[in-house]
C-alpha cells in the first residue's frame, strides 16, 4: 500500500476550528484583554487540573518555559544547569538565555540518563533539567532521591512526554517544575506553545510576571496575592505570553489526549515487534513502571558500519519512510557535538556511540495497523538490504 505522510501534523478537531473562529470574530486575541476568563487562563487552569497541578503558566513555547523555569528558581549568574547529553538544542540554548552554564552527563544505549554520570557531576551544578528525550523516561526515583539529597531543584522538560506515567505519577510532575510543548509533532498540536507547571506559588509568581504580566495584569492569575507582590518591578519582563488564538487551539484537543496516548502507544508497540525480529535493529524497552505516550519510534542499528548506516537511510528515504540517525550528519540539533555554541564540555563517548546509531521514525497517532505494517516491512527490507549489501562489499 501507499506509505503515509509521517510529517504531516494530526488534524484539528472540528471544535478548535470553531473556538477560532469566534475568537478571531472577537479581535480579543491578547491574553489579558478580558478581565476573566480569557482562553489562555481557562487552559491554565484546564491543563493544572488534567495534571493535578496547583498552577500551571502558558508560554509562546517550551523552550520558553524552561528559560523561565530556570530564571524563576533565582539561581546565581553562571549558575550550572545539569543536563542529558541526548537532549535537543534548545535546552543547552535556554540555559544559557537563563544566564546558567550547561554541564552535559552521559546517556546510555536506552536513551535514558546514565545514573553514574549524573551522580558524579551532581555535586557540581546548582540545577537540573531531565529531557525525557522522544518520550524516554529516566529513572526519577533515583534521579529525585540524587537531587532532593543535594538539595538541587529539578525541571522536567517533558516536551515529548506529555501522557506518560512513571510508576503512576505523570511525568511532569515529579521534579519542582515540569515544561511541555505544542509544537506541531506533539500530542497536541498548535503549531507552537508550551506550559509550565508546578505547585510552587513563589516559583509560578516569578515566572508570570516575567513572561509577561506587567502592571496589574498578574491579578488575573489565580497565584496567591502576596506571591506576586513580592516580585512585582523587581524582575524583568521578557514577554513569551501565549495569545488566546493558540489556547483556541489547544483547548478542544485536551479531552482529546488520553485517546491519542493510547492510539501512540498501540501503534509503536506493533511496529517495534515487527521491528525486533531483525538482528540488526533493536529498540529499547520501557524502564519498569514507566507508561509511555509515543508520537515517534527509536530504535538502535546494531552489526552495520557506518556506510552500511547511510545505505539503510537512503534506502529507507527513497521508498518513502524517513529516518533520521542522531549522530550521522552535521546539522542535527540533537547530537551534542553540534552545538557548537557550548563550549568546555566533557567528551560523552556512551552518548556519541549511542548516537551514531540510534533511529528516528515519526510515527502520528493517526496511523493505522495497514500503514504501520507498511513502514515495518520497508524498514524491515532496507536494514536486511544494507546489512546484506555490506557482507557483498566485504
Amino acid at each position: 500500500m501507499k506509505l503515509p505522510d509521517m510529517h504531516q501534523a494530526d488534524p484539528i478537531p472540528d471544535a478548535a476550528l470553531e473556538a477560532v473562529t469566534a475568537l478571531l470574530r472577537s479581535g480579543d486575541l491578547f491574553r489579558y484583554t478580558a478581565a476573566a476568563d480569557a482562553p489562555v487562563a481557562l487552559l491554565e487552569t484546564e491543563f493544572a487540573a488534567l495534571m493535578g497541578s496547583r498552577y500551571a503558566l502558558a508560554v509562546s513555547s517550551c523552550s520558553a518555559a524552561l528559560f523561565l523555569s530556570l530564571k524563576a528558581l533565582d539561581l546565581p549568574a553562571d549558575a550550572r544547569v545539569l543536563i542529558p547529553g541526548f537532549t535537543f538544542a534548545a535546552v543547552p540554548s535556554s540555559v544559557l538565555h537563563a544566564g546558567c552554564v550547561p554541564l552535559l552527563c552521559e546517556v546510555g544505549e536506552n536513551y535514558r540518563v546514565d545514573l553514574v554520570d549524573f551522580a558524579a557531576k551532581l555535586p557540581q551544578v546548582q540545577a537540573v533539567i531531565i529531557s525525557h528525550m522522544r518520550g524516554h523516561t529516566s529513572d526519577m526515583d533515583a534521579i529525585m532521591a540524587m537531587c532532593d539529597e543535594a538539595r538541587v531543584p529539578v525541571i522536567e522538560d517533558a516536551a515529548h512526554s506529555l501522557g506518560t506515567l512513571w510508576h503512576g505519577r505523570k511525568i511532569g510532575t515529579i521534579g519542582w517544575i515540569g515544561c511541555f510543548s505544542f509544537q506541531s509533532y506533539k500530542m497536541i498540536n498548535a503549531g507552537e506553545g508550551g506550559i509550565l507547571i508546578t505547585d510552587d506559588a513563589d516559583l509560578v509568581a516569578r515566572a508570570v510576571i516575567m513572561s509577561g504580566a506587567y502592571e496589574h495584569n498578574w491579578k488575573k492569575h489565580d497565584v496567591l496575592s502576596e506571591a506576586f507582590a513580592r516580585h512585582q518591578n523587581r524582575v524583568p519582563l521578557y514577554n513569551l505570553r501565549m495569545s488566546n488564538l493558540s489556547a483556541a487551539v489547544i483547548r478542544p484537543q485536551l479531552p482529546l489526549l488520553q485517546e491519542r496516548v493510547e492510539a501512540g502507544r498501540r501503534n509503536h508497540d506493533h511496529l517495534a515487534a515487527r521491528l525486533e525480529v531483525s538482528p540488526n535493529i533493536e529498540v529499547p524497552a520501557a524502564l519498569s513502571g514507566e507508561a509511555r505516550a509515543p508520537d515517534s519510534i527509536q530504535f538502535n542499528l546494531s552489526g552495520l558500519d557506518d556506510d552500511a548506516v547511510d545505505d539503510f537511510v537512503r534506502r529507507t528515504d527513497a521508498a518513502g519512510v524517513k529516518v533520521q540517525v542522531f549522530g550521522r550528519s552535521t546539522d542535527n540539533a540533537r547530537a551534542f557535538w553540534n552545538w557548537q555554541f557550548l563550549h568546555d564540555q566533557p567528551e560523552l563517548p556512551r552518548t556519541r556511540a549511542m548516537l551514531m546509531r540510534a533511529c528516528d521514525v515519526r510515527l502520528p497517532v493517526r496511523l493505522t495497523r495497514p500503514e504501520l505494517d507498511a513502514i515495518a516491512d520497508t524498514l524491515l527490507k532496507a536494514v536486511q538490504q544494507a546489512a546484506a549489501h555490506k557482507l557483498a562489499v566485504a
